[in-house]
Parts: C-alpha cells; sequence; structure tokens
C-alpha cells in the first residue's frame, strides 16, 4: 500500500449526547455512530476499511483488553484492530500514523461514554493517583482541580469573574448545537453563585457527564478525494504528558498540551497560531482550564486569555471563536471520547455544516483535548479545509 502524504477526515457520526441513555447499551449507541459514519464517508466497512481504531479507558469501561469488545458493533470482526488507552485526539493520531506510513488506507476511528453506568467514578478515577503517596488521602478528583485554579488564577491575574464567563458562553453556545446535553442560558452572577466544589472552583464550572459514541473515518489523500466532495485534512498532531505525579508539576501552566501544540504546529508547518486558527475547540471539563489551555495553545498570551474572554473575542462572532460547540460544559463530559466530539466540531465547521453556530470563513482548526484530573496528558490536532 502506498505511503500517503496527507491525510483527510471524510466521515463523521455520532449518537447522544445525554445525561443518561437508560434504554441502550453502548454497544447500540456505538453501532449508530458508526452507520451514520459509514454513510457520511460512503464505506463499507467490511469490504473499504483496513484498521480500525477505538479509545477506552479499562477502569472506565468494566472489562480489560477492551478492543474484544467494540469489533461487531463497527463492522471490524475478524479485521486489523487496536485499543487506545487514551482520549479521541491520540487515537486520532493513531490513525493518522497508520495511513501516513501506508499500513492503512482508510482507517474507522471509535470513542464512546456510558458514564451513566459507571456509580464509583470517584473511586475509579482514584486509580490515576499515586498509590503510596497521595491515594490514601482519598482526594476527590475536584479538590485537585481547585488547587490548580487557585494557583492558575494567582499565577496570570485572571479573574472569578473571567472563568465564571467561560460557563456563560458555552453553555449559550450549546443553545445552538442539537447535541449538546446541557445548553442553557445563565449569568455570571448566577454561576458565582452555584454552590462551591473545592474553593474557588464551582458546580456551575463543572461539566456534566454525558453518554454518548463517535465514529471518524479517515483516509489517505488518494482514496480521500476520491470519495469526498469536501474532505478536511489533518495537517498537525501532536500529544505530550507532564510529570504525572501532584508533588513534581507545574500547577500554573498546562505544559503537556503546550508541549503537544508544538509538535502538531510544526508538522502543519504553523508558526504563528493566533493569526492561523480560525477557531478552537479545546477542553473545558473545568471552566478555568479553557484558559488555561488557550494560553499553553499559544492562542493567548500568559495571563491574557480571560481578558479575552471578558472582552468577547473567544463569541462565535469574535475574533479567536473558542467552544461553538458548547465545549464540555454544554455538550458533555464524554471522557475519552471528549476529543472525538471536537474533532467532529472541526470537521462540520470546516465543511460549512455546523448550522447555526457557523463561524464564517472558517478554514484552520484546532482541537486540544486532556485527559482529566489528576492525568497531565494532552494531545492537539489541527485540521484545515
Amino acid at each position: 500500500m502506498p505511503i500517503s502524504e496527507r491525510v483527510a477526515v471524510v466521515g463523521v457520526g455520532h449518537a447522544g449526547f445525554a445525561p443518561i441513555t437508560a434504554g441502550v447499551s453502548y454497544k447500540e449507541l456505538t453501532f449508530e455512530a458508526a452507520q451514520r459514519a459509514y454513510a457520511d464517508a460512503g464505506v463499507d466497512p467490511r469490504t473499504d476499511v483496513d484498521n480500525f481504531v477505538t479509545v477506552a479507558e479499562d477502569f472506565l469501561e468494566g472489562t480489560s483488553i477492551f478492543d474484544e469488545y467494540t469489533p461487531d458493533q463497527v463492522g471490524a470482526a475478524l479485521r486489523p484492530m487496536h485499543t487506545i488507552s487514551g482520549d479521541g485526539l491520540h487515537g486520532l493520531a493513531a490513525s493518522v500514523m497508520l495511513i501516513l506510513s501506508g499500513v492503512a488506507d482508510v482507517v474507522a476511528l471509535e470513542g464512546h461514554s456510558k458514564v451513566s453506568d459507571v456509580l464509583t467514578l470517584d473511586r475509579i478515577v482514584d486509580f490515576a493517583q499515586d498509590p503510596v503517596i497521595n491515594r490514601p488521602l482519598g482526594l476527590h478528583p475536584s479538590y485537585v482541580a481547585g488547587l490548580e485554579m487557585r494557583r492558575f488564577l494567582e499565577e496570570t491575574g485572571t479573574t472569578e469573574e473571567q472563568v465564571a464567563r467561560v460557563s456563560v458562553k458555552n453553555r449559550r453556545n450549546a443553545l445552538a448545537n442539537p447535541a449538546a446535553a446541557y445548553p442553557g442560558a445563565t449569568s455570571v452572577e448566577q454561576v458565582l453563585a452555584s454552590a462551591p466544589v473545592s474553593t474557588p472552583l464551582r458546580a456551575a464550572e463543572v461539566a456534566g457527564r454525558a453518554d454518548g459514541a463517535l465514529v471518524l473515518v479517515l483516509a489517505s489523500e488518494r482514496t480521500a478525494r476520491r470519495l469526498s466532495s469536501k474532505p478536511v485534512w489533518v495537517t498537525g498532531v501532536g500529544w505530550s504528558q507532564d510529570a504525572p505525579s501532584l508533588e513534581s508539576r507545574d500547577w500554573s501552566d498546562a505544559r503537556y498540551l503546550r508541549l503537544a501544540a508544538e509538535r502538531a504546529y510544526a508538522m502543519a508547518g504553523i508558526r504563528a497560531p493566533r493569526r492561523a486558527v480560525s477557531l478552537a475547540e479545546v477542553n473545558d471539563v473545568y471552566a478555568y482550564k479553557e484558559l488555561q489551555h488557550l494560553e499553553a495553545l499559544g492562542l493567548a498570551r500568559p495571563g491574557e486569555a480571560g481578558m479575552l474572554t471578558e472582552e468577547g473575542a473567544t463569541e462565535r462572532r469574535g475574533d479567536l471563536p473558542v467552544n461553538v460547540s458548547g465545549g464540555a460544559l454544554g455538550r458533555g463530559n464524554l471522557f475519552e471520547a471528549g476529543g472525538l466530539a471536537q474533532a467532529m466540531e472541526c470537521v462540520m465547521q470546516l465543511r460549512d455544516e455546523a448550522g447555526e453556530r457557523q463561524v464564517a470563513g472558517a478554514s484552520t482548526a484546532i482541537a486540544a483535548s486532556w485527559r482529566g484530573v489528576p492525568s497531565s496528558t494532552g494531545a492537539v490536532a489541527i485540521f484545515a479545509a
């Protein structure tokens, strides 16, 4: 199989998103998403797809070697398939490498969340803590986020009101997203009056959990041009990790995302991201993370992201639209599938298919993911029309 010079997304499909999907299993959600993606791409998984990738965390799924549980619903029975124990953008990077290396011509990438079935989520997340030093303390994930938010505010001069505006913006953006689980009209005052979670973090600044599934179909340049009249090119990918322990990381700077972005920009040939990027979909599981991640991506200078939000620059009609999909705060926290939701939004925007939330003239989009507390792992993908 010839080595491809470029890779494109040629099909996307999703099912959900909702706080609870009591009537269906994750397999049914995944099947629905896969059918939509294959129809969008115009491919038959049994004959046209060379390789399949799924992203999942075995602890959240409740089963080990999870790729054994997804082939049937994506049409991958007896076909090459593997699991990435990471976020959706890590799976996207793996899919890109399969194609660029010539191993595959067409790859189907799947991710899902059925977090409503998880009864002890905080206890499961606790397994990510250091087993000797941190885990015995019984730290709630949001407690760690509150500590990091406090440090970020003090280091950058960002205000609590500016963080609250992120939640207001993203939940309002979600009103234009039919797939969003938590759309709503709220105010800065209401956000600041919501219940404290871990000072200064408040309940309205934490994304609610959501079920859902997504499938993306990627193809080599030659095949992409044959399959799609509007292929969206993946021009850069990067991923990185900071220190795993709470004691040895930089609490004010999302260094993991800064390093991932540097690699993605280098691959895409981007030297000035603020001028090159039309819109950004960044992880905002906690509202302050949107601001921290914008600065790590080089889309805002240190300490500037809060002011840009306050001035309206990150609104859909602003100079730098951010999370016009509603982000995790409006769409819902899809855990490992969250990066694929970001990627899907970028693809829809660049295909001019985002409906009411369409960003006019979008030509380049960036998706940036984070695996959540207490990790320091992130990934970045850059898309171009």
